[in-house]
């Protein structure tokens, strides 16, 4: 898929603007989806904890070993970029099958309610369906009501019984650099 020009027909006829059009990103897109992320830190107010440039989104996007795609959307062709979806591919035991994981997805303001969202969100499914997936995940922050709204809008449950849990910086680090004894061992055995 991401070597491929793949369009979505999906839109808002009656907002008169252009039909959302969605393509795999490619070089040229690094500086938009970046300036797009910072937007997005923005909006979920941590304006400053982006630190990733855009060396390191170019390296992960088309590097010799991508391990993320992204996909964006323009509302005209050959337009500014209008929004874009960063994911990658995960991996069920209990389906047995791989799944995507969108990591962030962000329409600009200015072209909200023109279906670029929706248009994202369906070629993610249908990249699902095309290599036979089981499933598209994502993380919503709870005090997000328009995502929340939509995402229930398009069908999407939430997994309120799940509860995100994340190691970085210092606890990443002591947590490598820690011996694994017999002591240590048993003691995280009977703690999970």
């Amino acid at each position: 898929m991401e070597g491929q020009q793949v369009e979505s027909q999906q839109g808002d006829a009656e907002d008169g603007g252009g039909v959302p059009r969605v393509r795999p990103a490619d070089e040229r897109d690094v500086a938009a989806v970046d300036a797009l992320i910072r937007e997005l830190a923005r909006y979920e107010r941590e304006p400053d904890a982006v630190v990733a440039t855009e060396a390191d989104l170019r390296r992960a996007l088309f590097g010799p070993a991508p391990l993320v795609h992204c996909l964006v959307v323009e509302v005209d062709p050959g337009g500014p970029v209008a929004g874009f979806a960063l994911w990658y591919v995960t991996y069920s035991t209990w389906t047995g099958r791989p799944g995507i994981w969108l990591e962030d997805l962000f329409v600009a303001p200015e072209h909200r309610g023109s279906g670029c969202g929706r248009a994202l969100l369906q070629r993610l499914a249908a990249i699902c369906r095309e290599r036979g997936y089981a499933r598209l995940e994502w993380n919503v922050l709870d005090w997000n009501e328009p995502a929340l709204g939509f995402y229930r809008s398009l069908g999407a449950q939430a997994l309120d019984t799940w509860t995100v849990h994340r190691l970085d910086g210092g606890a990443l680090a002591d947590l490598a650099a820690a011996p694994l004894d017999g002591r240590a061992v048993r003691s995280a055995e009977r703690r999970a």
